[in-house]
Protein backbone atom coordinates (compact mmCIF):
# COMPACT_ATOMS: atom_id res chain seq x y z
CA UNK A 1 0.00 0.00 0.00
CA UNK A 2 0.80 3.52 -0.28
CA UNK A 3 -0.05 6.45 0.86
CA UNK A 4 0.11 10.34 0.34
CA UNK A 5 -1.37 13.05 2.49
CA UNK A 6 -1.83 16.28 0.43
CA UNK A 7 -3.70 19.93 1.43
CA UNK A 8 -6.07 20.72 -1.82
CA UNK A 9 -4.53 23.50 -3.45
CA UNK A 10 -6.81 23.80 -6.44
CA UNK A 11 -9.10 26.60 -6.07
CA UNK A 12 -12.56 24.39 -7.18
CA UNK A 13 -11.54 21.97 -4.57
CA UNK A 14 -13.15 18.36 -5.85
CA UNK A 15 -16.21 19.44 -6.95
CA UNK A 16 -18.20 19.32 -10.52
CA UNK A 17 -15.50 19.58 -13.38
CA UNK A 18 -12.57 19.16 -11.00
CA UNK A 19 -14.08 15.82 -9.45
CA UNK A 20 -14.97 14.76 -13.01
CA UNK A 21 -11.61 14.61 -13.84
CA UNK A 22 -9.94 13.57 -10.86
CA UNK A 23 -12.29 10.33 -11.13
CA UNK A 24 -11.34 9.71 -14.17
CA UNK A 25 -8.23 9.42 -14.36
CA UNK A 26 -8.52 7.27 -10.56
CA UNK A 27 -10.05 4.65 -13.34
CA UNK A 28 -7.46 4.87 -15.67
CA UNK A 29 -5.40 2.55 -12.73
CA UNK A 30 -5.55 -0.69 -11.94
CA UNK A 31 -5.19 -0.32 -7.92
CA UNK A 32 -7.89 -0.34 -5.93
CA UNK A 33 -7.58 4.02 -4.54
CA UNK A 34 -9.53 5.42 -1.69
CA UNK A 35 -9.42 9.01 -0.48
CA UNK A 36 -9.64 10.13 3.21
CA UNK A 37 -10.60 13.03 5.16
CA UNK A 38 -11.01 13.27 9.08
CA UNK A 39 -12.83 9.84 10.03
CA UNK A 40 -14.12 8.79 6.64
CA UNK A 41 -12.67 6.89 3.65
CA UNK A 42 -14.37 6.62 0.14
CA UNK A 43 -13.53 5.00 -3.01
CA UNK A 44 -11.69 7.62 -5.26
CA UNK A 45 -13.26 6.24 -8.54
CA UNK A 46 -16.73 6.61 -7.07
CA UNK A 47 -18.34 10.33 -8.54
CA UNK A 48 -21.03 10.44 -5.54
CA UNK A 49 -18.24 9.39 -3.26
CA UNK A 50 -16.20 11.74 -4.23
CA UNK A 51 -18.73 14.80 -4.42
CA UNK A 52 -19.93 13.50 -0.82
CA UNK A 53 -16.84 14.60 0.73
CA UNK A 54 -17.59 18.44 -0.06
CA UNK A 55 -13.95 18.70 -0.16
CA UNK A 56 -12.77 21.97 -0.91
CA UNK A 57 -9.67 23.87 -1.03
CA UNK A 58 -7.51 23.64 2.12
CA UNK A 59 -9.16 20.35 3.10
CA UNK A 60 -6.25 17.70 4.11
CA UNK A 61 -6.50 14.47 2.31
CA UNK A 62 -4.94 11.07 2.34
CA UNK A 63 -4.80 9.24 -0.69
CA UNK A 64 -3.94 5.55 -0.78
CA UNK A 65 -3.75 2.60 -3.13
CA UNK A 66 -3.21 -1.03 -3.78
CA UNK A 67 -2.03 -2.60 -6.43
CA UNK A 68 0.44 -3.21 -9.52
CA UNK A 69 0.67 0.76 -10.00
CA UNK A 70 -0.32 2.06 -6.56
CA UNK A 71 2.69 4.49 -6.77
CA UNK A 72 2.11 6.30 -10.14
CA UNK A 73 -1.61 6.34 -9.21
CA UNK A 74 -1.20 8.29 -6.02
CA UNK A 75 1.41 10.73 -7.18
CA UNK A 76 -0.89 11.48 -10.00
CA UNK A 77 -4.24 12.17 -8.66
CA UNK A 78 -1.92 14.06 -5.50
CA UNK A 79 -0.70 16.33 -8.47
CA UNK A 80 -3.68 16.95 -10.02
CA UNK A 81 -5.04 18.46 -6.68
CA UNK A 82 -2.69 21.08 -6.95
CA UNK A 83 -4.45 22.96 -9.80
CA UNK A 84 -7.38 23.68 -11.47
CA UNK A 85 -7.33 21.55 -14.64
CA UNK A 86 -10.09 23.11 -16.65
Amino acid sequence: MFKVTKVVKCASGLHNKQATYFIQKANDYRSSIWIETDDRKINAKSLLGVLSMAIVTGTEVTLSAEGSDEEEAVNTLAAMLDEDLF
